[in-house]
C-alpha cells in the first residue's frame, strides 16, 4: 500500500459550533404558545410517542397548519396523543411514515360517490370507537413483560443482560417492571445505567409532569415519585455512571447484572465494551430495537454466542386508524408522503383533498380563504355608529382604519394622523378661516391662501347606497314628497326594466334597470327631492 487509499478523519464541526447552534434552539412547555416573526403562532401538543415528542399547530393570519408526526394514541408513560386539540386545522402535513413498511394493515379502496347522513354518523361513531381502542397499550405492556421475563431467566442462569434501547419512556417503564420482577423472584441483581446523559435523563423525567400520562400525574398530586427510579436509587438497587471508566463502577460492579446502555447503534459508548466482554457467553442476553439491521449492527462482534432479542415498540399511527383520525380532525387538505401513495388511497367519501409530497420538492397548496378576518381595535370600536338595515337582519357601520399584523392576527386600528411641521412659530395660527369651494379647502391668514386637498374627506363623508330598488315603494316615497308620477314597465333583451314619468311639480324621468338607475330632470331642486326619495327606499351608510 502506498497510502493513497487511506482516509483521514476531518473535523466538520467544533464544540463551539455546536454550542452556537444549540443557542438557537428554543424549548417549549406543553401547549405553550410562541409567536414567530409576529406572524406565526406555534403551539406543541403531545404525540404520545415519547416524553416531549410533539405534534405542532402553526397558525397564521390566512391558514392553520398542523404538523403531524409519529403518534401513539395511548401510552403507559407519556401523555396520550392529544388529537382533539388539533381539530379544525386547514392543512395537515402528515409525516408519520411508520406504516409504510408495515404490511399488517391495508386501507380498502372504495368507489362510493355519495354518503348519506346516517352512514356518515355511523362512520363517525366507528371512528371514535376505533381511536379510543386501548389494545395497542395492552400489547406494549405485554412486550415489556416478555422482555422482563427473558432478562430474569438469563440472570437466573448466571448470564448478564445488556439492554440497548434509545427510547427514554420505554426504558423507564422497563426499569420499573424489571425491579418488580426481580423482587418477586427474590433475586439481588444489580442494575446499571451507563450513559453520559443518564443522570440528566432521570432528572428530566421528574420535572415535566405535564408531558406524562394521567396515571403518573396522579402520583404527583398524591406526593409519590413519577417513576420508581428515585426509590431504586435510594435503595441502591440501580447504579448510574457515565461510562465504563467511571471510578465508582469497579467497586459497585457485580455479575450477573443488568445494564441499560442506550446507544442503540452499537458503535459508541459502553455498549461496545460490554458486547466484546459478553459476546461469547451463551447465557447472556442482548436486547435491541427492531428498527436496525441486526446483521450489520452485530457484524463487528461476530462470532456471537449470546442470545439476541429484538423488540418492536409501537412507533406511530396504525394504518387502519389514519382514515378515522382524519374524519375526526376534519381538515380541508392533507399532505401524505409520496411513499404512502399506494397505501393511502383517495376516497370519494372524503371531505378533504389529498396531496402527496416528496423530499426537496415544493408543493403548492390551494388558497382556502379569499377574505381577510381582522379584529377591531378598541379605539375604533368606541367610535362606531351602527345602522340597522331595513330588513332588520344586522346593523353595519362605516369605519376608516389601517390593517396591521399583530401576533399572527390582522388588527384594524385607527389611521395615524400625519404629523405637520411648521417653518415658523406663527404658522400654527394659519387656520383662522376655513371655507369650502370647488372641492378644495382654502385656509387663509391675511392675504396668503394655503390649499389642501379634501378628496379623502369627501369620500369618507359620501353616503353609499346598495340593494335593489322597488318601483312601487319609490312611487310611495315620491308621493310623500309631493311628486306625482306614472310607472311604466317593459321587457328588454337583458330583462325587465321600468320607468317612472314624473309630471308634477315638474317634468322628470326615472329609468330603473337591474344594473343601474338614472334620474333625468332639468329642475335641480326636483332632482334633489327624487334622490332623497330613492335614498329612503335603499339601505345606506
Amino acid at each position: 500500500m502506498n497510502g493513497l487509499d487511506l482516509v483521514n478523519w476531518q473535523c466538520l464541526y467544533s464544540a463551539a459550533d455546536v454550542k452556537v447552534c444549540l443557542k438557537k434552539v428554543h424549548t417549549l412547555r406543553y401547549a405553550e404558545e410562541v409567536c414567530y416573526d409576529n406572524t406565526l403562532i406555534i403551539k406543541p401538543f403531545s404525540s404520545g410517542l415519547e416524553i416531549g415528542s410533539s405534534n405542532w399547530r402553526i397558525s397564521g393570519p390566512r391558514r392553520n397548519l398542523m404538523y403531524l408526526t409519529s403518534s401513539v394514541f395511548e401510552s403507559d408513560h407519556t401523555m396520550d396523543f392529544d388529537y382533539r386539540s388539533l381539530q379544525g386545522s386547514d392543512v395537515i402535513l402528515f409525516s408519520d411514515c411508520s406504516y409504510v413498511h408495515n404490511t399488517e394493515y391495508k386501507v380498502p379502496c372504495t368507489s362510493s360517490a355519495s354518503l348519506s347522513s346516517d352512514c356518515y354518523s355511523d362512520r363517525a361513531n366507528n371512528a371514535a370507537e376505533l381511536l379510543s381502542d386501548n389494545s395497542e397499550s395492552l400489547k406494549e405492556m405485554q412486550k415489556i413483560g416478555f422482555i422482563c421475563s427473558c432478562a430474569v431467566n438469563s440472570v437466573k442462569a448466571g448470564g448478564c443482560v445488556l439492554i440497548s434501547i434509545g427510547r427514554i419512556g420505554s426504558s423507564l417503564v422497563l426499569l420499573e417492571q424489571l425491579s418488580l420482577m426481580l423482587d418477586s423472584s427474590d433475586l439481588k441483581i444489580p442494575i446499571f445505567l451507563l450513559s453520559t446523559s443518564a443522570e440528566e435523563m432521570l432528572a428530566f423525567s421528574n420535572v415535566i409532569p405535564e408531558w406524562l400520562c394521567n396515571q403518573r400525574q396522579q402520583k404527583l398530586y398524591s406526593g409519590e415519585a413519577l417513576f420508581s427510579h428515585t426509590e431504586l436509587l435510594g435503595a441502591k438497587k440501580i447504579h448510574v455512571f457515565p461510562g465504563v471508566d467511571s471510578p465508582g463502577l469497579i467497586n459497585a460492579w457485580q455479575e450477573p447484572c443488568i445494564v441499560f446502555s442506550p446507544h442503540w447503534n452499537l458503535r459508541i459508548g459502553p455498549v461496545v465494551h460490554l458486547l466484546r466482554r459478553w459476546r461469547g457467553n451463551e447465557k447472556c442476553l442482548l436486547v435491541i430495537e427492531h428498527m436496525m439491521d441486526t446483521d450489520i449492527a452485530l457484524l463487528p462482534f461476530k462470532p456471537l454466542a449470546m442470545k439476541v432479542l429484538q423488540c418492536s415498540f409501537l412507533s406511530g399511527i396504525r394504518l387502519d386508524k389514519v382514515q378515522p383520525l382524519m374524519e375526526k380532525l376534519q381538515p380541508k387538505i392533507v399532505l401524505y408522503p409520496e411513499d404512502s401513495r399506494i397505501r393511502v388511497l383517495p376516497d370519494d367519501r372524503n371531505l378533504y383533498t389529498i396531496l402527496y409530497y416528496t423530499k426537496n420538492e415544493t408543493v403548492r397548496i390551494p388558497c382556502l380563504r379569499n377574505e381577510i378576518e381582522a379584529e377591531l381595535s378598541k379605539d375604533l370600536a368606541i367610535g362606531l355608529k351602527p345602522k340597522l338595515l331595513k330588513n332588520g337582519s344586522m346593523a353595519i357601520a362605516r369605519v376608516k382604519g389601517k390593517i396591521n399584523l399583530n401576533l399572527g392576527r390582522h388588527l384594524l386600528g385607527p389611521v395615524p394622523e400625519p404629523s405637520r411641521t411648521f417653518q415658523h412659530e406663527d404658522e400654527k395660527d394659519l387656520m383662522d378661516v376655513v371655507s369650502v369651494e370647488n372641492s378644495r379647502i382654502f385656509q387663509r391668514r391675511g392675504d396668503l391662501p394655503v390649499l389642501a386637498e379634501k378628496s379623502s374627506r369627501i369620500f369618507h363623508n359620501r353616503v353609499v347606497h346598495w340593494g335593489s330598488m322597488d318601483p312601487s315603494m319609490l312611487l310611495v316615497a315620491l308621493e310623500e314628497r309631493g311628486i306625482n308620477g306614472t310607472l311604466v314597465k317593459h321587457e328588454t333583451s337583458s330583462g325587465f326594466s321600468c320607468k317612472i314619468h314624473v309630471s308634477e311639480p315638474n317634468k322628470a324621468v326615472i329609468d330603473i334597470s337591474g344594473s343601474s338607475s338614472v334620474i333625468s330632470t332639468g329642475d335641480e331642486s326636483l332632482g334633489a327631492l327624487i334622490l332623497e326619495a330613492v335614498s329612503s327606499t335603499l339601505d345606506s351608510i
